[in-house]
């Protein structure tokens, strides 16, 4: 990429939170609340995007990381009255430890057996979030009292703070990602995804590379769900069924796999696609189908990857 693409790349991600930023003053209350959930469900993709995007690999159980970031940070303040602050750091170790443990195993098989290996732990997973219901409530879930949801004072359940603290969280998973694009690390990564066996006798780590990159989109997701259990204040274990596994590979399969904004533009359509069709249709799911159609016949690689390839090669 040249100087120009760089600068570019680095202005179109400074613009997209300083839009974002303004829109705060403008959107109404409905919308406020949406973008707010968009930039945390967002962030939760881009985490998803780390090990599918950028290293290839087809996971079936970023939810469960999802949920310990959630359960993490709500049991947390919940029975043990731990603030937000350290229940979010606690939250996101814990999806990077639970990633690393998942991930000693699953990668030790690859392609189909991976998706399967990490469908089962998730599956596993939310299992056991029904198993000690007397403390998680399964899928009825529990809100997280308004007064235990403070970070440095402020009140997260106040709809500004609300707002900024899940920008906060998306403009520092957007620099972490970019960061990894763009470092010797994420070449690697790319590496792997396009030829695993070639970057092995190069001399690199296969391995070793990517478990550390489960472990960041493992801590990535768990940021997210600490933020929607302290911003939202509902934990549920349907937060962390299989769905939710599913959710980001589609959102970023929409907006572009191996593109920083990919995952944002993704779950911004996606978002309000079903919540603009469920408006006036129960089939709402047909649409997202025919729009999920129309994606792979005229965006093969999402909105932003087919972007790149045809007129804009400076998209990072």
């Amino acid at each position: 990429m040249t100087a120009g693409g760089l600068d570019r790349a680095a202005l179109l991600h400074l613009a997209v939170p300083a839009l974002l930023f303004a829109l705060q003053f403008v959107l109404p209350d409905y919308h406020h609340v949406n973008l707010a959930r968009v930039m945390v469900l967002a962030s939760f993709a881009a985490g998803y995007n780390i090990v599918f995007g950028y290293t290839g690999l087809l996971s079936l159980g970023h939810a469960m990381f999802f949920g310990a970031g959630l359960y993490t940070a709500g049991l947390l303040a919940q029975y043990a009255g731990v603030a937000a602050a350290p229940g979010f750091v606690l939250a996101i170790l814990a999806g990077a430890l639970f990633a690393a443990l998942v991930g000693i195993l699953a990668l030790r098989t690859s392609g189909v057996s991976f998706m399967i290996v990490t469908l089962m732990f998730a599956q596993a997973a939310y299992l056991a979030l029904h198993y000690f219901g007397d403390y998680t409530r399964s899928d009825e879930g529990f809100v997280v009292p308004a007064e235990l949801r403070r970070l440095f004072g402020l009140a997260l359940a106040d709809p500004a703070t609300r707002y900024f603290t899940a920008l906060a969280l998306f403009t520092g998973t957007l620099a972490v990602c970019h960061a990894v694009a763009r470092s010797s690390f994420g070449r690697v990564l790319a590496a792997i995804r396009e030829n695993e066996e070639r970057t092995r006798m190069l001399g690199y780590d296969v391995f070793a590379y990517k478990l550390v990159a489960l472990a960041l989109s493992g801590a990535v997701s768990a940021a997210a769900g600490a933020a929607y259990a302290m911003l939202f204040g509902y934990v549920g274990a349907g937060l962390a069924s299989i769905q939710y596994s599913i959710y980001p590979l589609l959102w970023v399969l929409m907006g572009g796999a191996a593109t920083v904004l990919g995952p944002f533009l993704g779950t911004l359509a996606m978002f309000y696609l079903v919540d603009t069709a469920s408006g006036f249709t129960s089939a709402y799911l047909f649409l997202v189908g025919l729009a999920l159609i129309a994606l792979v016949l005229f965006f093969p690689k999402g909105v932003l990857g087919t972007l790149r390839e045809r007129a804009l090669p400076w998209l990072p």
